[in-house]
């Protein structure tokens, strides 16, 4: 497949480390160019149109990451005394360095499902405070959930319960869609009906789909018009942004479908790894959570897999006790399929590791 090419590393860290494919490139090279902040660059305003068009919104912009997106968002949404409701390890929360709070004066109220699954109407009924308690809190005023969350696909059903809740308490919505598409290739809804119960949805172009960098947030007209404003501000304004506007619409058009082949991937990779004593969570999309057989240091063995056979892992993901991000603790270390880990390297990563375990 178009795609397998470059480095011979095989590189399991994130599917953030895709290098444009060369009809990607060629697509960027070609692309028609404007100013976007004058909004007048052609190729971004197409990519902004496909990508409304494809999730059922009205409006779209183009912004240089997930972060920047979501955080757009809680910008929009949110603002003093005010708080939204997300699941404890949503990205928003863990790994946005505070932003909810540092920029946007607002606070981030954090609630575990039980089964540490995802945030389900019942979760959200029992955290919602719809006020301030004579000024002494702030007031729940959105719900943002994620999907895929850690790789897992959260029901279309079990969206709907929960902002349905929401709405009911007068919340809006937003949904952290870095990887929807995955969620997508994995349940068979459309981006549309996932995103269809949302006020505002980010969706990342340069993950699974393999676009070297971009998001694109979405949702009304007056939403998204307010986010350029935020945008500007940060000075998150593109100019000649054509370029990179390319290759999310090529990764669009192109490499979608193809997601189906990275889980097929992750599922071959789990079934390897459980064959070779590591104790694996069955996967859902394109992530392998694990934990390592008794005894083995996965730092050293992340290092010996880089030295030796230029394959690169992640190792274990964790944080201090009591704040783990991940679902279940014990199986922190993590493997992502992507655009350039084909089930060759797949088989490669899988023959080194049975070499190293035997030593």
């Amino acid at each position: 497949m178009e795609g397998h090419y470059g480095s011979p590393t095989a590189d399991f860290r994130s599917d953030t480390v895709t290098q444009p494919t060369p009809a990607m490139l060629q697509a960027m090279v070609s692309a028609r160019l404007g100013d976007d902040v004058f909004g007048d660059d052609p190729t971004v305003l197409a990519l902004e149109e496909e990508t409304a068009a494809l999730l059922g919104k009205e409006a779209a912009l183009f912004v240089v990451s997930g972060t920047m997106s979501n955080q757009l968002a809680m910008r929009v949404h949110l603002g003093p005394l005010k708080e939204v409701l997300c699941d404890h390890r949503a990205h928003i929360h863990v790994w946005e360095v505070g932003a909810i709070h540092a920029t946007g004066a607002a606070v981030a109220a954090v609630a575990p499902d039980p089964g540490n699954r995802f945030l389900t109407a019942s979760t959200v009924e029992a955290n919602v405070r719809t006020d301030n308690c004579l000024y002494h809190q702030p007031v729940t005023t959105l719900l943002s959930l994620e999907n895929t969350l850690n790789g897992s696909v959260q029901s279309l059903a079990e969206l709907e319960g929960a902002v349905g809740v929401a709405r009911r308490l007068g919340l809006a919505a937003h949904l952290d869609g870095a990887r929807l598409w995955n969620a997508v290739a994995a349940s068979g809804h459309s981006a549309a009906e996932f995103a269809a119960p949302f006020d505002s949805v980010s969706v990342c172009l340069s993950k699974g789909l393999g676009a070297p960098i971009g998001s694109v947030l979405l949702g009304s007209a007056e939403i998204i018009d307010a986010a350029r404003h935020h945008r500007k501000m940060l000075g998150g304004g593109w100019r000649q942004a054509g370029l990179l506007a390319a290759a999310g619409r090529y990764a669009l058009q192109h490499h979608r479908e193809r997601l189906a082949e990275d889980h097929a991937n992750a599922r071959a990779l789990a079934s390897g790894l459980s064959e070779l004593g590591f104790d694996v969570q069955s996967p859902e999309t394109n992530m392998v959570w694990c934990a390592p057989p008794a005894g083995v240091n996965t730092s050293e063995l992340a290092k010996a897999l880089a030295a030796e056979d230029g394959v690169l892992i992640g190792g274990a993901y964790g944080g201090p006790a009591g704040r783990q991000p991940w679902g279940d603790a014990k199986k922190a270390m993590r493997f992502v399929t992507h655009l350039q880990t084909p089930r060759p390297a797949v088989t490669k990563l899988l023959k080194a590791l049975a070499r190293l375990l035997r030593r």
